[in-house]
């Protein structure tokens, strides 16, 4: 009964209410409400402050939701071990990507992997922006940029660079930027990460690294959009290579500033810190950091 209880209190946290928390699960709100204070009640803390409009989780309530994700893990593998076998791999994978890798790159991955291990099945979260791992219920993400957060590990594939580039209609149309300077005379293909835009674009210069702000009349926060509407001949943008390399080698897009463009950037696969990582979300870590080529 304390697996199914914190079970159901990783779901409340997750869905951020009680009542949404007991639909999913097919739980009447006095249940949900009887068991979460029969969970406390057996931790002696308060783990969720509750309102009449939302939820907020305590520290306590922040320190099981951790331990309570890698028990049910445990658990899980123990289960599938005992039922299945130790070579049978099994169970939900949750993992985050960007939008244009996720379509463009992983799924193919994620395809190869679920053919060789039908008992797993892959939840995946194609989003640009800013998620909280722990409370999402992630097991990892795959992000460009260096990590800022000492809460999270880190498993590096490779280092990427980011390019500048635009369709050659574009370039026929309103001309080709010398330098990083003259972009200030075009429209450029601006990125949104959350509340912030990415209208600040790195350079290397002089043995330095600068920035150059930029803008233009189109805003996204999604970078495959970014990516159509550049590839439209709509304006010039600033891409992962990954991302755009294919283009470029078709002709598609042109690149732009490449004696600016060395500013090495990581490519890497991010999952909160624990003690114990199923097996199945290890094996799937590695495999794609062994298909994804840089």
């Amino acid at each position: 009964m304390l697996l199914d209880n914190l079970a159901l209190f990783i779901r409340i946290v997750e869905k951020g209410g009680l009542a949404v928390a007991g639909r999913d699960l097919g739980l009447s709100p006095a249940t949900v409400t009887e068991r979460l204070n029969t969970l406390e009640s057996y931790y002696g803390a308060t783990l969720l402050k509750r309102t009449t409009r939302a939820i907020h989780i305590t520290e306590e309530g922040r320190l099981l939701l951790d331990g309570a994700k890698r028990l049910l893990a445990e658990a899980n593998d123990l289960e599938c071990r005992l039922k299945q076998g130790v070579d049978q791999i099994s169970g939900p994978i949750r993992l985050s990507a960007p939008l244009d890798l996720g379509r463009n790159r992983l799924t193919p991955i994620i395809d190869a992997f679920l053919t060789v291990y039908p008992q797993v099945s892959i939840d995946l979260i194609l989003n640009d922006g800013y998620m909280d791992m722990v409370s999402e219920g992630i097991d990892f993400a795959i992000r460009y940029g260096n990590l800022t957060s000492s809460s999270l590990k880190v498993k590096k594939i490779a280092s990427t660079r980011r390019l500048v580039c635009a369709a050659p209609s574009y370039l026929e149309k309103y001309g080709t930027p010398q330098t990083p300077y003259e972009l200030e005379k075009h429209n450029c293909l601006i990125m949104r990460f959350g509340q912030n835009l990415n209208n600040e674009w790195s350079f290397s210069m002089d043995d330095r690294v600068i920035k150059i702000p930029v803008q233009g009349n189109r805003i996204a926060n999604d970078g495959e959009q970014v990516r159509y509407w550049c590839l439209a001949g709509y304006g010039i943008a600033y891409k992962a290579d990954l991302d755009v390399e294919a283009d470029i080698a078709e002709g598609k897009l042109i690149p732009l500033l490449a004696p600016y463009l060395n500013v090495p950037s990581q490519f890497q696969i991010i999952y909160p810190q624990s003690n114990t990582m199923p097996r199945r979300v290890r094996m799937l870590i590695d495999y794609i950091a062994d298909q994804i080529t840089v």
